[in-house]
């Protein structure tokens, strides 16, 4: 049972980092602002995704 509990919130997980890489690629951001943010997103998801969502670039 945790095997599967654990592979849902896994995809869970990966599939809400996929959004934020998206809404970062579609923002009205610069590109290197973009690429920077893409790579902390990769690099640092858990840290990344929570500063993106309090920092990151709106719209």
């Amino acid at each position: 049972m945790g095997i599967e509990v654990g592979g849902l919130l896994g995809l869970i997980w990966l599939i809400i980092l996929i959004w934020a890489i998206v809404k970062v690629a579609k923002s009205a951001a610069s590109t290197l602002a973009k690429i920077i943010w893409i790579i902390v997103l990769l690099v640092f998801p858990l840290v990344g995704l929570i500063i993106w969502l309090l920092f990151g670039p709106k719209g």
